[in-house]
């Protein structure tokens, strides 16, 4: 009896070490889909970390199951009895199916990940707005091609979208069933079975309050929402910075300059003639400046658009006096500032 329950707290450690480095792991690899979702392209030092931590958990995992390996063989040998025989219940799957691992292209993977998207999208959604464990279960139950990596990926996708839209009460509620599935995948990659024979084993562990293991869910849920409002703010960022560029390229005069950063450089007694809209007063500072500075300022606010000086003008306009009076065309303020 002493040997069997020393085996069984050496075996009972070895998988703790396994789950917790599996679920490190499985994090790295949500942070490094989040990073790749919210910036593509963008944030190649934080991706090469993450590949980097991932490479040396990978081979922490290797070397965890290598011990497993070695102490299930040990248990393949110890005799039969009471005691080797009667196991904790949530440590086997009822189907010992292996998944089987492909290695797939990103161009495959996303085309499955399109495929499915399309076919189940609504099913996906529903689930994402359960709320209590038995209706989670039974969905599941009646939809067992739901517990994939697809349903997973999408939900992520989700909960951003939702930060985006500032509905914040919703994207928690979908996160909450986000690490639902992701909890069914990782016991899935833990158990070496396919996720859909364990998930109903994710339902009885975690609907027994276990501690430590709701613990660990609920750190993990807080965690991926931060993530989520992180990775949000990153596209409300890039969005922001994507539409100013568009809208300074709409306000681009014909030389290719934006008249709200050439009004903004112009010389306060020259802002002042724009503000009140009077030619008459810029073509009177104008002639009271230095012709070179003068000249560089208006051809600046020509090729904006801020200034338009008709077809008769002369070269007399750029040194500060015009011989025919131009025309004004007046500077589009940003925020849309009505005209006086």
């Amino acid at each position: 009896m002493e040997r069997m329950e020393q085996f069984q707290k050496e075996k009972e450690e070895l998988d703790k070490g396994c789950r917790e480095c599996k679920r490190k792991l499985a994090e790295c690899q949500r942070k490094m889909m989040e990073l790749q979702l919210a910036a593509p392209g963008g944030g190649q030092a934080e991706l090469q970390r993450l590949q980097a931590e991932a490479q040396q958990l990978r081979s922490e995992e290797r070397g965890w199951e290598n011990k497993l390996e070695e102490l299930r063989k040990k248990e393949k040998n110890m005799p039969w009895n009471v005691d080797t025989l009667s196991k904790d219940g949530f440590s086997k799957s009822v189907f010992n199916i292996k998944t089987e691992e492909k290695d797939e292209s990103e161009e495959q993977k996303e085309k499955k990940h399109k495929t499915f998207v399309q076919k189940y999208e609504k099913q996906i959604k529903h689930f994402g707005m359960l709320r209590r464990w038995d209706d989670s279960q039974k969905y599941l139950s009646d939809n067992p091609h739901l517990v994939c990596e697809e349903t997973a990926n999408y939900l992520v996708i989700w909960c951003i979208d939702l930060e985006v839209e500032e509905k914040h009460a919703l994207m928690e509620q979908v996160a909450h069933q986000t690490i639902v599935m992701q909890f069914i995948l990782e016991l899935a990659k833990s158990l070496k079975v396919d996720p859909r024979a364990c998930f109903r084993q994710f339902f009885t562990k975690i609907k027994t309050a276990d501690q430590q293991y709701m613990e660990g869910f609920n750190d993990e849920l807080e965690a991926f929402k931060e993530r989520v409002r992180g990775r949000a703010k990153v596209r409300i960022e890039k969005a922001m910075k994507e539409y100013e560029e568009e809208e300074r390229q709409k306000r681009l005069g014909p030389g290719g300059l934006d008249p709200v950063e050439v009004y903004e450089s112009l010389p306060s007694e020259l802002q002042k003639c724009f503000d009140v809209k009077d030619v008459q007063m810029l073509q009177d500072t104008i002639s009271k400046m230095d012709p070179t500075e003068a000249k560089y300022h208006m051809q600046r606010c020509i090729d904006s658009g801020l200034w338009v000086p008709n077809a008769k003008a002369t070269e007399g306009a750029e040194k500060g006096s015009a011989e025919a009076e131009p025309v004004y065309e007046e500077l589009a303020k940003e925020g849309g500032e009505e005209e006086k």
